[in-house]
């Protein structure tokens, strides 16, 4: 039986990640930076909370890293933590580089002081790339990171880079692009949109419009449950990469928008509203992604585009 240690177990793709690795027969052991505290709901929702480990592990303290690592000593590590919003980013920079930056250096450091052949996976970001500009983005694109969250994330990827070069560990990054779930939280604008529509469509009316920020931006939206697949496949290659995951197709978050409230029978544009505080200091237009090397050598393709993204976030949300 192989032991996983997911960091960060308690998001979205952790949690995803977690009921694949059980389902394949790990044994799994989840951090969280306070693990007595945080409720983990999101694998409660998926019905497999009593069925992992949990540890408290702060990513930027270098000891405790070294400590559940060597009560544990995982054969794979997946590094999901840090904060995950780029728009809060903005507000709070700091944070989001050292938990991004120094946490992804500390797993390295003890993998490299302790010398593990333990394999970890670095969750990096296609906002890493900017905008592409309707050129897709493959693993030799250039980075052109515009906020402070894609920036960690591109300065965590080289890291992990350096480290497998330089000391030979089996350390990979796969560069996700959005990605969404019923796992999703509230804050996220794709989960703002499906569940404002579905109350509207349940209730019938609102009094309150729902107020977004730039909507011609594009992103390459995919189905959570299935980039978590790819996730694992990463790390069962003879050889540690780093690969593109997303589903090759980008969209605006108007035509987002438009297919949400048309699969309600619902007019859109009687309900939202554009205001300038939702506007971000600087923002990617266009996120395109090439994923063939995923398809050529994981053998791993986005099944679920958009439009199902969507159909599926609507239903879950309607069933509960």
């Amino acid at each position: 039986m192989k032991t996983a240690l997911i960091c960060g177990i308690s998001g979205q793709d952790g949690a995803y990640l977690c009921k694949h690795l059980i389902e394949k027969g790990y044994k799994v052991i989840g951090t969280s930076r306070d693990a007595q505290m945080s409720s983990f709901q999101s694998l409660k929702t998926l019905g497999i909370r009593n069925q992992v480990a949990v540890e408290s592990m702060s990513l930027t303290d270098f000891r405790s890293v070294l400590q559940v690592l060597d009560r544990h000593k995982p054969d794979e590590i997946y590094n999901l933590a840090g904060q995950s919003s780029v728009g809060l980013s903005f507000q709070q920079p700091v944070e989001t580089l050292d938990s991004i930056v120094t946490g992804t250096i500390n797993l390295l450091e003890v993998l490299r002081f302790i010398g593990s052949d333990c394999r970890l996976y670095n969750a990096c970001s296609g906002e890493c790339f900017g905008d592409t500009f309707h050129h897709p983005a493959d693993e030799h694109s250039p980075f052109r990171p515009k906020s402070p969250y894609a920036v960690a994330k591109a300065a965590a990827f080289w890291a992990v880079a350096n480290y497998r070069d330089a000391y030979g560990l089996f350390a990979c990054s796969g560069l996700l692009f959005n990605h969404e779930s019923p796992l999703r939280p509230a804050r996220f604008v794709t989960q703002k949109i499906i569940q404002y529509a579905c109350n509207l469509h349940k209730n019938g009316s609102t009094d309150e419009k729902l107020v977004l920020g730039n909507i011609e931006i594009s992103r390459d939206w995919g189905w959570a449950p299935e980039y978590i697949e790819a996730m694992h496949k990463i790390l069962q290659q003879d050889k540690a990469d780093d690969f593109i995951i997303a589903t090759g197709e980008s969209h605006s978050l108007k035509e987002f928008i438009i297919e949400t409230f048309t699969q309600l029978d619902l007019d859109w544009q009687a309900h939202i509203e554009i205001h300038d505080e939702f506007m971000r200091p600087s923002d990617i237009m266009i996120s395109d992604a090439n994923p063939a090397k995923a398809l050529m050598e994981l053998d791993w393709r986005a099944n679920y585009k958009m439009k199902d993204v969507i159909r599926m976030m609507i239903e879950s949300k309607l069933e509960n």
